[in-house]
């Protein structure tokens, strides 16, 4: 394909910049072409997705809904961001599925996402996308940070929107097209419109096609089309042309009927599908049905090296063989002889070793290239080229659909008007046209794009040396651990408190005063990586920052201990050591990628595969805890061991059966006896009898196997003050979540079945749990109604009206359920 300065321009945004860009053009402007060639040979991470499974079969892709996982209805903004698994209620709120691992590491370490026939994207399908994007890579900018590619032109195909869709999406959107997106309104984006038609070479043509895409159609060109309206031409069979319709019923109808005269036998070509190749992607059909001296058209280009036919080449059947068929093409001195082509439907993985985003195949669609062509509607025509064409589009329907219609024709002399073309017909959506004026009226131009080249130098220079994310999990980490120093063991705590200060001077600050001095190499004439005292100092600044980071973060996060027994904590400070983990192991490789100078495509490289490798915080319990307050560590970490079985084997949390004070205690004391068991914190009567007798055999035995004695057990004449309680309802709520019945329930705590009812009635009341759950229906009516006669709080008077079936505890969940629902 020939270069042109439109299409120079939008590649170099795309290779050289992060900035979105919207690539339109007329039909056969090449659109198509340089998306293509842009799959063989950038080097950025990229996806191609589109709104159609044809379309996306096209383009070498997967599916808009498929690969982001997304509702075929409405989207309203923020629905994603809020609740990805709500299921679909009838509010209209829709159902999401979990993404799979490599899914998400394939988001997370996207460069480009490329969606192609953009026209047919809704306003709420591109904001989908874009908090999928931002809610897999914890960001908050536009699309989560990724460069996004439009190609598509507007003035082709709109999105298709019900009118009780709008209904919801119009409180949010002015229109129904991608440009009224949220998420592209908020983008730094680019709009760049090729205007060198390749497919027409007709200047008469092309300047009425220009004036039906704008909706200005002049007298004279509205002549011009006037005199291709032949209502009674009727072609001969092998001149090749082919009617494109505005309705399927119509299309359908003509070829049935032209096959139908056809006095020759029926030949059937069954597909050979496998794998995953859904239905709504058959690039034609599953069973084609053919017979000699049929018009057919191609529907892929051919892949042999002899090239001789391409997507839209219009023919007629000649002659049938085993594996072939013999078309003959107006214009060509041979017949066709057509093979199955092979269409591929993909997924994108990850490659284990080199960690590249590639295209697996996961499913086939083989079958001759061919299907029926008589007519065609007009949709099923957009990317297509005809040399000859009978239009049908007086019944335009939709917006676009006239001049995807004719811009289908390579000549004015090729086309055939079937019904007089109404200027009404001629649907052109008004914001379609202002948004169309404002991308001719500010093509972005070689400055705009150095400007935007400096940018995205000086916006990876500040990812690089800013340590934001670094420090926000390092001082949360800390602050948690001082505040529940309490119930924490091990040495984190202190390694962290300690190394605090010198990661917010010596990295955190210096980083921040750093970036505004490499930020003046970033605007100057001179190119970043040809400048010798910018790398010299980048290499320098590398090199300083490998060293603070392994010195005061990655030592830690190598080599700690930690313990607790509450869960709260211990997920929260598991949550933060995996994510500073994983920050500075992506920090560490993108600067080590830096070491010998600043390129952005070795950094981009080396990102991708930081982000990609398993950066999970080291399991807690790699270490036994071993502290100084601990004066049997080895007897503390036996009673641990039995407590975590015990917890497992009963299903309850292990503080329920000795806190982490307790534990301490325990190791510090080494009691034998029931007595000395009975001074130690948590040690009531009824733990004792249930686990005294366990815990005084591992005393004795490591009492034993130390030489230690009978010693003499020192009670404490201090009392510490106690830990906030957790109120006792919460505990038997939790054990109900946890699938206990109410028996169960007081089995394990020691309590009656009565007080633990009391309990849970406590959530009925709430409405969090359904009173249905703990009381038969006819007994909750006879109940309601005599609470209705005797007051909501005389519970003894209407026990007292009640056969023995009811019990007290059936009348507490009443009496909870109607006082909450008083007060609504």
């Amino acid at each position: 394909m020939k270069q042109n300065s439109e299409l120079h321009l939008a590649n170099q945004y795309i290779r050289y910049t992060n900035t979105n860009l919207f690539l339109t053009g007329k039909a056969g402007t090449g659109k198509t072409t340089f998306l293509r060639k842009l799959k063989t040979d950038l080097p950025k991470r990229m996806v191609v997705v589109a709104p159609t499974g044809v379309a996306a079969i096209n383009a070498g892709g997967v599916t808009i809904h498929s690969f982001f996982q997304l509702p075929f209805g409405p989207i309203l903004p923020g629905q994603i961001l809020n609740d990805s698994r709500n299921d679909a209620k009838a509010s209209g709120k829709a159902s999401f599925r979990k993404f799979r691992r490599e899914k998400i590491n394939i988001i997370k370490s996207l460069d480009l996402l490329i969606i192609d026939e953009i026209s047919m994207v809704r306003a709420d399908l591109l904001d989908g996308i874009d908090e999928v994007l931002r809610k897999y890579r914890y960001s908050n900018q536009p699309f989560g940070g990724v460069q996004v590619l439009m190609i598509g032109d507007l003035q082709q195909l709109p999105p298709v929107v019900k009118n009780e869709e709008w209904s919801l999406l119009k409180q949010h959107y002015n229109s129904p097209f991608f440009f009224s997106s949220l998420a592209f309104q908020k983008s730094q984006h680019v709009s760049i419109e090729l205007k060198h038609v390749y497919r027409q070479k007709d200047d008469d043509f092309i300047h009425i096609l220009n004036e039906v895409r704008n909706n200005q159609l002049s007298e004279a060109s509205y002549k011009k089309l006037e005199e291709r309206y032949l209502p009674d031409f009727n072609p001969g069979d092998k001149e090749g042309y082919i009617t494109l319709s505005t309705h399927n019923a119509r299309a359908e109808k003509i070829n049935e009927d032209k096959i139908a005269q056809l006095k020759e036998k029926k030949q059937s070509f069954k597909a050979t599908i496998q794998g995953q190749f859904p239905e709504y992607s058959y690039p034609t059909a599953e069973n084609l049905i053919l017979k000699k001296g049929a018009q057919v058209m191609f529907v892929k280009n051919d892949s042999s090296q002899e090239k001789r036919y391409f997507n839209g080449k219009i023919g007629n059947v000649i002659d049938f063989e085993d594996d072939l068929i013999r078309v003959q093409c107006d214009g060509d001195e041979t017949e066709i002889e057509v093979y199955t082509e092979e269409w591929q439907n993909i997924k994108y993985t990850i490659n284990a070793t080199t960690k590249a985003i590639e295209e697996e195949e996961v499913g086939s669609f083989i079958q001759f290239p061919l299907k029926l062509a008589w007519a065609i509607t007009i949709h099923k025509s957009q990317g297509l080229t005809f040399e000859r064409a009978i239009i049908d589009a007086n019944a335009a329907f939709a917006h676009g659909q006239v001049y995807v219609a004719l811009s289908r024709c390579k000549s004015l002399e090729g086309m055939v008007l079937k019904s007089r073309l109404s200027k009404t017909g001629i649907i052109c959506e008004s914001s379609v046209s202002e948004f169309t004026r404002e991308v001719e009226q500010n093509p972005p131009n070689e400055k705009n794009f150095e400007t935007a080249k400096q940018n995205y130098q000086f916006q990876l220079l500040q990812e690089l040396f800013s340590f934001h994310e670094i420090f926000r999990f390092f001082r949360s980490c800390d602050k948690h651990l001082q505040e529940n120093a309490a119930s924490v063991l091990g040495n984190l705590k202190d390694k962290i408190k300690d190394c605090f200060p010198s990661v917010r001077t010596e990295i955190l600050e210096v980083g921040e005063k750093f970036i505004p001095q490499i930020r003046q190499y970033c605007f100057l004439e001179e190119e970043l990586a040809q400048n010798k005292t910018a790398q010299d100092r980048i290499q320098k600044a590398v090199s300083y920052f490998i060293s603070k980071l392994e010195e005061n973060v990655l030592s830690i996060l190598q080599d700690y201990t930690f313990d607790t027994d509450n869960q709260a904590i211990e997920k929260t400070i598991n949550g933060y050591l995996e994510q500073l983990n994983e920050k500075t192991i992506i920090k560490l490789n993108c600067l080590k990628a830096c070491s010998k100078g600043f390129v952005i495509g070795e950094y981009l490289d080396s990102r991708a595969q930081a982000i990609l490798q398993k950066a999970t915080a080291r399991k807690k319990k790699a270490k036994e805890i071993s502290e100084e307050n601990i004066e049997h560590p080895e007897l503390f970490n036996l009673l641990r061991k039995w407590r975590k079985e015990i917890s497992e084997k009963n299903d309850v949390p292990a503080f329920y059966i000795a806190s982490q004070k307790s534990m301490v205690e325990l190791a510090n004391k080494l009691p034998y006896t029931s007595d000395q068991l009975k001074n130690i914190h948590g040690m009531g009567k009824k733990k004792i009898e249930r686990y005294g007798k366990d815990i005084m055999a591992i005393v004795l035995e490591y009492r034993q196997k130390n030489k230690l004695g009978l010693l003499n057990f020192t009670l404490d004449e201090k009392s510490e003050p106690k830990k906030p309680k957790i109120p006792t309802r919460e505990i038997s709520f939790d054990l109900f979540k946890k699938g206990k019945s109410i028996a169960e329930i007081a089995t394990i705590r020691d309590l009656k079945d009565t007080t633990i009812a009391s309990h849970l009635s406590h959530y009925v009341g709430l409405g969090i749990l359904p009173l249905e759950d703990f009381v038969d229906k006819k007994k909750i009516e006879k109940i309601k109604a005599q609470f209705k006669l005797s007051g909501m709080e005389a519970l003894r008077d209407v026990k007292n009206t009640m056969d023995d079936s009811i019990s007290f505890s059936d009348l507490r969940f009443v009496q909870a359920f109607l006082k909450n629902a008083n007060t609504k």
